[in-house]
């Protein structure tokens, strides 16, 4: 027997005349006619699916609980698109095994960016991402780790704090699939309103869960906001298995891959759990498991969604850390030290690593400095995290607050972690509102307004004038001959260098607490190529930019 669903509106006329608009995912619903004993792991079924230009995607379906299975697939290509069912592992059901049908795909007419420019991809150059129609892709992500456990109630929370992200232009959200950072499996914390994600021993996956986790999952989707999938928190795995963690991937493959997300294999790849001996350290073990894992994912989604992992802040910051080959990685996820002024020295020397080392990839930093962290991190240090990492290779950047990242809420904070610390009590929506997410919001505003995804680092161009932290001095990018962009961290002066001889520029002084853009005037070098920016009267860090006359926007 086979049904049929949309995951968006598109028209269904018959099983023979199946529709949906480019980029919009559908589900095909197969109902297997023998009974299947222990379904989950017995069962290996996947659609072959031919679109009009000849090539083929081997797409795997999924248990979907009792004797129901589904596919979900999405293409760019308009036309009929066929397919057929393979079912080795039950090949005399006639339900699964050799159905076949025909999927007509149409041009998209909705404002979705993710179906109407395509989903996230890496852009030609490697060092920003874009939509799949080659529109750069501005990655300003919030991390609901515990996003969909039962303590963000859906719908009405789980709404409104996308609303308030989704004004404020966030385009990401890295959430968790269940397995679940800063507590034990199986955590009632952690479960979500039918559950968990497997069977306590883990003999199963849970269908039931991931039911609930589709209706926050699609609802992002439906926003335009991309869903940064993180498989389970990295100390998972030897509670799992590989063979049980190749088994969740899979299964988080067939589910969401034909959806615009990305996929983070890990959180913490490299983390032990918390209460091991000697915690914390660098465990290569788990990310020898880990990146076995990587490779099955790089062999098993037939989409080829974004693929990164990430790391925890022990020696190295890094991905590439995280994974015994970087190769597999289409991003480098960092992340830095929580924390005020040592953590964004740190950052800085982490970012140029990155940005300096090979294979080149978009360097965004994944988990930085999270406000009100310990209930004490000001938003002071959570901006300057922002204004680090993009003055210096990152084509995106991941904000965090204390509250969200594990859903505290008045009745029921998160409580203590594993090893015995709180990490603070402020609520989601008290953190919701915190100034850090409103400042970067408007930075990333200000970065839109020229052709951000070619800017490149450039420290050569400004330092302290005299007075200022050696330690972190002022930073600029941008595009030579066009256009410079300089953050001083400190409201000291700053000297500009390597200006061009003979060019005015259009001066812009910009707020990055209250994300005033002030229009000054023109300057121009002096005879060897320097100008000095004064600091603004008040304040703490501050920014300028330097713009060619000949291309100002003013």
């Amino acid at each position: 027997m086979l049904t049929l669903t949309l995951f968006l509106a598109a028209a269904i006329t018959s099983d023979a005349d199946i529709h949906t608009a480019a980029n919009v995912p559908i589900e095909l619903t197969l109902e297997a006619k023998q009974t299947h004993d222990d379904p989950f792991r017995s069962v290996t079924l996947d659609l072959l699916v031919t679109a009009p230009d000849g090539t083929q995607r081997r797409v795997p379906a999924f248990w979907a609980g009792g004797s129901i299975w589904k596919a979900r697939y999405a293409s760019a290509q308009t036309g009929s698109h066929t397919w057929r069912s393979v079912c080795d592992d039950a090949a005399n059901d006639s339900g699964l095994h050799g159905v076949q049908g025909t999927i007509k795909i149409e041009p998209y007419a909705g404002d979705n960016p993710l179906y109407k420019h395509g989903p996230v991809q890496v852009a030609p150059g490697e060092r920003h991402l874009q939509y799949a129609d080659g529109t750069p892709f501005f990655w300003l992500a919030d991390t609901w780790w515990m996003g969909l456990c039962h303590r963000l109630h859906w719908p009405e929370e789980f709404q409104t704090l996308t609303a308030d992200r989704l004004k404020k232009g966030f385009t990401v959200i890295q959430i968790v699939a269940g397995l679940y950072p800063d507590m034990p499996a199986f955590d009632p914390r952690g479960a979500n309103e039918s559950g968990f994600p497997w069977t306590e021993n883990y003999t199963s996956i849970r269908p039931e869960y991931f039911d609930k986790a589709d209706e926050r999952l699609r609802y992002l989707v439906e926003q335009g906001i991309t869903p940064c999938i993180v498989g389970a928190w990295g100390y998972h795995l030897p509670w799992l298995g590989e063979q049980n963690a190749r088994a969740h991937w899979r299964y988080l493959i067939a589910r969401y891959s034909a959806w615009p997300v990305v996929w983070c294999a890990a959180g913490e790849a490299n983390l032990p759990y918390y209460t091991v001996k000697n915690f914390p350290y660098d465990d290569r073990e788990q990310v020898h498991g880990w990146t076995r894992v990587l490779e099955y994912i790089r062999r098993t989604d037939p989409f080829r969604r974004p693929l990164t992992i990430h790391p925890t802040a022990i020696g190295q910051y890094t991905a590439r850390h995280a994974t015994d080959d970087p190769t597999l990685l289409d991003f480098d996820l960092l992340q830095t030290p929580h924390g005020e002024r040592p953590a964004a020295v740190i950052t800085l020397k982490a970012l140029r690593d990155s940005y300096a080392a090979q294979p080149t990839m978009p360097v965004i930093n994944g988990e930085a400095s999270y406000e009100m962290l310990l209930d004490s991190i000001p938003a002071r240090w959570t901006r300057a995290m922002f204004w680090i990492c993009m003055t210096n290779g990152a084509k995106g950047h991941t904000y965090g607050a204390n509250g969200i990242w594990q859903c505290n809420r008045r009745d029921q904070p998160h409580g203590p972690s594993p090893h015995g610390g709180n990490y603070g009590k402020i609520t989601w929506d008290e953190a919701m509102n915190l100034p850090g997410s409103s400042q970067l919001a408007a930075a990333k505003r200000l970065f839109e307004r020229w052709n951000w995804s070619q800017f490149e680092p450039h420290p050569e161009w400004v330092a302290w004038q005299a007075e200022g932290d050696p330690a972190l001095p002022p930073q600029a990018t941008g595009i030579p001959g066009k256009l410079r962009l300089i953050w001083a961290p400190d409201r000291h002066p700053v000297t500009v260098s390597g200006l061009e001889q003979n060019t005015s520029y259009a001066l812009t002084r910009f707020d990055p607490v209250t994300g005033e853009t002030t229009t000054v005037g023109t300057i121009q070098a002096d005879p060897h190529g320097a100008w000095t920016a004064q600091p603004p009267a008040a304040g703490e860090d501050w920014v300028v930019v330097l713009e060619a006359a000949a291309n100002s926007t003013e």
